[in-house]
């Protein structure tokens, strides 16, 4: 091929690739990241910058479809009644002694 299609040849290509980008940036990323990112898309025969757009649009749907799952509504306690007897709430003396005896018997469980 003359050099006279080729450059038309890559005029045309970069003109074509100009026209779906909208914009620039610079992004900073760990050198081994960055090396195998490059290796990758060097491999599968693409450019880095098709491997990163597919990746942000994997990250993104992912993030859609979180979203949009359907909310999971916590239980209600149906208990009724009040403190337990022999509770008093302001003895703060008895209550950490019952808290203490409550972490001693689950340690001795092995929770």
């Amino acid at each position: 091929m003359n050099e006279s299609v080729a450059r038309r040849l890559t005029y045309r290509r970069l003109r074509h690739m100009s026209r779906h980008m909208t914009e620039r940036t610079t992004v900073r990323l760990p050198e081994e990241l960055l090396n195998r990112a490059k290796r990758k898309a060097a491999a599968e025969g693409r450019t880095l910058t098709s491997l990163i757009e597919d990746g942000l649009r994997l990250v993104v749907a992912a993030d859609k479809r979180s979203a949009k799952k359907e909310r999971v509504i916590p239980r209600i306690s149906t208990a009724r009644g009040g403190l337990m007897p022999g509770i008093d709430l302001s003895d703060s003396a008895a209550l950490q002694e019952l808290e203490d005896t409550d972490i001693i018997d689950r340690l001795k469980r092995g929770r």
